[in-house]
């Protein structure tokens, strides 16, 4: 089952995690580039602190996730997907993330009947205020 979240609802998720990330870029080939980093929301997007192969994979490949794990087994992961780009600061490269869709997610347990379509317990997320 899919609820939609207000955008106070993101910001309460965003709150309750560590400022530290899974940042997910692709390489040449489509090859996954997982790498942690501090993480911290600029208004509406997140400014993450990256190295160069991240950086230079955002550049070919504007799309990126962040991943806030989850803080126990109960718990849901933060997903938000992004368009990156790379804005360079005091000599280091830096992602500008524009969240494009965040959800809530956690598995189900294998005794319990799936929540959602896709077999998990997912709470997509609004990214835009209440009008």
């Amino acid at each position: 089952m899919s609820v939609v979240v207000a955008l106070t609802d993101l910001e309460d998720a965003l709150r309750e995690r560590r400022t530290a990330a899974y940042v997910i870029t692709t390489g040449a080939g489509a090859r996954p580039h997982v790498v942690l980093a501090e993480v911290v929301r600029k208004g509406t997007s997140f400014v993450a602190d990256v190295g160069p192969r991240t950086a230079a994979n955002a550049r070919r490949q504007p799309h990126a996730s962040l991943l806030f794990p989850a803080r126990d087994v109960s718990d849901y992961s933060l997903i938000v997907d992004a368009t990156a780009t790379v804005t360079p600061e005091e000599g280091r490269d830096c992602l500008l993330l524009v969240p494009t869709r965040a959800v809530l997610h956690r598995p189900v347990p294998a005794s319990a009947p799936a929540i959602s379509s896709c077999g998990s317990d997912c709470v997509p997320l609004c990214l835009e205020a209440e009008g």
